[in-house]
């Protein structure tokens, strides 16, 4: 087992009760560095998170997208450690991340579709978010993988990978696509991976600033426009 070191990155935007239930448990200690990519916050978030000694980038650019690549930017590290802090996933789930990173993984999600994990809509009758994420991980499944882990949960955020693979993968700087992107380019580049069961929980504050059917049609352009990328 080769120890990287590891920087634990919050990507934040309006997140000021979740960072308050989150912060305080993050085993913080763990990683060599631990800063916030924020896009644009305005209810406090910024100055909780300067409060409790953590660092606060700005966003150069908006989008999800674009808040990886900020975090790429700004690591000093060989690996990221990714963690929305919204009070929907235990915090420690980081620590398992950042061991499977140190056992040769380059891409580690944290899962709600496998068994084990539970999906905050598992208690309603009508799943739409959790079928959907089902259907496309057999989708790009189909198309791309040759080889490895078949990632269930291709569009969770909460994840780790190492700096290496994510330039590898040429993932796009704007837009909404950057999980997908990853699991599709990790089954062309056959890069190592895995998934680690979690638990989600519904926000205790605020709503989802993706949109089921908008971000639905920007993920069909992105799985459009991989059929005729090369690598």
């Amino acid at each position: 087992m080769r120890k990287r070191t590891k920087s634990l990155v919050l990507i934040v935007w309006n997140e000021i009760a979740g960072c308050r239930a989150d912060i305080p448990l993050l085993p913080s200690s763990e990683f060599d560095e631990i800063y916030a990519v924020d896009g644009g916050s305005t209810d406090g978030t910024v100055e909780f998170l300067q409060s409790q000694g953590i660092q606060v980038y700005r966003q150069r650019k908006r989008s999800l997208n674009a808040a990886y690549a900020e975090a790429v930017v700004r690591s000093c590290c060989d690996a990221i450690v990714v963690f929305f802090p919204k009070a929907t996933i235990d915090p420690m789930v980081v620590t398992e991340l950042s061991h499977r990173l140190d056992i040769g993984f380059d891409l580690v999600v944290a899962s709600r579709n496998l068994p084990g994990a539970h999906n905050e809509e598992d208690e309603h009758f009508l799943k739409p978010r959790k079928w959907g994420i089902a259907a496309l991980s057999h989708i790009v499944s189909i198309l791309w993988r040759r080889e490895g882990w078949r990632i269930r949960d291709v569009l969770h955020g909460v994840k780790g990978f190492t700096v290496e693979a994510y330039r590898r993968m040429q993932i796009s700087d704007t837009g909404v696509t950057v999980d997908l992107e990853m699991t599709v380019r990790a089954y062309r580049l056959r890069i190592p991976r895995t998934e680690y069961a979690v638990s989600e929980q519904a926000r205790i504050e605020g709503q989802t600033h993706f949109k089921i059917w908008p971000t639905a049609r920007r993920l069909a352009r992105s799985l459009w426009s991989e059929l005729f990328r090369r690598l």
